[in-house]
């Protein structure tokens, strides 16, 4: 062939694939198109490509004038200094020439490939990246024993560059993929990934699957008190624990702490429980994470396409529906969309903006329910409760924004102003003499997640000039088991330093009741209503009632009963040693500016601060 000709010949075909990989031609169309134009271009000549991967194996990319099983049996094969002119070549990172491969030593063991083909010589190239990997390599075999022609050369350097050019762009096309579709930290699929899945999946007629959203529990206190680098081990590892768990391809990443599992298929609500089942059992292994040994836990909230929506919007909005209400009723567990979650969840939402706008406005104050001495209906103290005036002028009643405060955020909220108000109205009730030894102010879980709980409250009262003394603060068991146990213990600590009591509200009505009063420095047991009310119809209650008593009796701590409703509930109590309460039968709750009045119907010389317990729970 004429110089020139060739020139203008290589020419050509190098535009025509730098063409093909402008216009995004998949690398195995590029590699197999240049192939065929280089055989046609040399005649005698078969051209493949091979890619070497991670683990340093070989990768076929084209060869379309060799069998497909040839390139079936090299497939995986790792590269050395003996592995065929290929392998040698990318090893070696240099050119490999044979000029007959049956008894070139670097074809040993691989020759039995090459010659049943009438291969007898083969020439391969490295082909180098731009930061110096060597990628794969270039080779032409040849029918007859012989080294490479002038032009052959040519076409060699030539194609070299091309293949560099063309893998390179498949790699950053490949990384720019992943970064757009896939999550770095756990490697599944990401949010927009996720969204074209689940837009693919509802855009088929009558189209079948189950959908599960999955939250991590209490990843923001794990970060908060452990660090992030904690909180990014335990996201891996749910992730790879998901992934383990669920069919290939179906788990995402669709958030900080958020998972979702597509499951194409599935239009059977004991198959999605079944799944879900296994994902919960998949999390309870322990895992190290930077020396902190910590035990995954999720909840999972799933719908079923076609029974619980059809459209990925609804199925999204019943599906986060579910994993709410899971969080709130079964943490750790699963719930599957029921309708009346959505009303129950729009009313939810209703009530949040309604709480939000009233504490933008102050429209939060605490009303004081009397606690008294049962003998003497001396008030020894009264208990804040947070009451909500409502645009028309109605003062409503926590039950009435009892979703509200589930939510973290206006929890915490809540607490601060009524930690403002409650200091306020002691202020002016020790200016005016009115003699109350303390307040009892409930705080929520919101309250310890947040980790500054006992500067809020030591500010609030420096701010008022109001002893510390005069609080007691009062929590439920459920803000116990919803919290971080060390965390709650180290802040209650932390008050008790500062002369600062507590109470256990509610008592009773929680999980494993007694450990808690080992576990938690309390010093008041408020026994819940529900045992009073039934304390003269159930004698059980009553067992239950006097078995409280003694216990806190004998640990040192006072105890109050709440919801006394008449009295014969109150001797009742008096009768089994119970000496303070409080309920209907004394007082309704009532705002600061008539509490005075109130305790001054009552006894008149009650001591101004309150008795101190003989002993308390360490």
């Amino acid at each position: 062939m004429h110089r020139q000709d060739s020139i203008e010949r290589l020419q050509a075909l190098q535009n025509a694939i730098l063409e093909s990989i402008a216009r995004g031609e998949t690398l195995a169309a590029v590699m197999t198109s240049l192939c065929e134009r280089v055989e046609a271009l040399a005649p005698g000549v078969v051209c493949s490509v091979v890619a070497v991967d991670g683990d340093f194996r070989l990768r076929p990319l084209a060869a379309p004038s060799l069998p497909r099983a040839y390139g079936e049996a090299i497939d995986g094969i790792p590269i050395g200094p003996r592995v065929g002119s290929c392998g040698t070549a990318i090893y070696c990172k240099e050119p490999v020439e044979v000029t007959d491969i049956a008894s070139d030593p670097y074809w040993e063991g691989y020759r039995e490939l090459a010659l049943p083909l009438g291969l007898r010589a083969c020439w391969s190239s490295p082909i180098a990246a731009g930061d110096g990997r060597v990628v794969g390599s270039f080779a032409f075999y040849y029918r007859e024993m012989r080294g490479a022609t002038p032009l052959e050369r040519r076409i060699v350097e030539t194609c070299v560059h091309l293949c560099a050019i063309a893998i390179e762009h498949e790699e950053v096309t490949a990384r720019s993929h992943r970064l757009a579709y896939f999550d770095t930290l756990t490697g599944l699929p990401n949010r927009a990934r996720f969204n074209e899945a689940i837009a693919q999946a509802t855009s088929r007629p009558a189209s079948r699957f189950g959908l599960m959203l999955i939250d991590i529990d209490h990843l923001k206190a794990v970060n908060d008190t452990m660090g992030h680098a904690v909180g990014d081990r335990l996201i891996e590892t749910v992730g790879s624990r998901l992934a383990a768990a669920v069919p290939d391809g179906a788990a995402f990443r669709i958030g900080g702490d958020e998972f979702a599992v597509l499951l194409p298929g599935c239009d059977r609500a004991m198959r999605l429980r079944a799944m879900a089942g296994s994902i919960l059992a998949a999390m309870n292994a322990p895992v190290d994470c930077e020396g902190t040994t910590l035990v995954p836990s999720v909840t999972i909230g799933a719908v079923l396409a076609g029974q619980d929506g059809a459209d990925s919007v609804t199925l999204r909005q019943n599906a986060d529906f579910a994993l709410y209400h899971a969080k709130e009723t079964r943490r750790g567990g699963y719930v599957r969309f029921k309708g009346g979650l959505r009303t129950s969840m729009t009313r939810r939402i209703q009530t949040i903006r309604t709480v939000d706008d009233a504490l933008g406005a102050g429209r939060l104050v605490p009303y004081y329910q009397p606690i008294l001495r049962l003998d003497s209906r001396e008030v020894v103290g009264v208990e804040a409760l947070a009451r909500l005036r409502l645009d028309d002028g109605r003062v409503v009643a926590a039950g009435e924004f009892q979703d509200a405060l589930l939510d973290p955020k206006l929890g915490y909220r809540i607490s601060s102003q009524m930690l403002a108000a409650v200091a306020a109205d002691m202020a002016q009730w020790l200016r005016e003499g009115t003699p109350i030894p303390y307040v009892g102010l409930n705080v929520s879980s919101a309250d310890f997640h947040k980790g500054d709980l006992a500067p809020r409250i030591v500010r609030a009262f420096e701010r008022a000039q109001v002893p510390l003394e005069h609080l007691v603060v009062e929590i439920t068991e459920q803000v116990i088991m919803g919290g971080r146990r060390d965390g709650i213990a180290r802040t209650m600590a932390a008050l008790r330093e500062r002369g600062i009591l507590f109470a256990l509200d509610d008592f009773g009505t929680g999980f494993a009741s007694l450990t808690h009063l080992l576990d938690f420095p309390v010093d008041t047991i408020k026994i819940d209503r529900s045992f009073i009310a039934g304390l003269e119809d159930c004698a059980k209650n009553g067992a239950i009632v006097e078995a409280l008593i003694g216990i806190a009796s004998r640990l040192g701590m006072r105890i109050v009963a709440e919801g006394i409703e008449n009295e014969s509930q109150a001797r009742r109590l008096m009768a089994m040693g119970c000496r303070l309460g409080q309920g209907y039968h004394y007082s309704r709750p009532m705002p600061a500016e008539t509490v005075a009045a109130f305790v001054g119907s009552f006894a008149r010389s009650v001591p101004l601060a309150m008795p101190r317990p003989a002993a308390t729970a360490a």
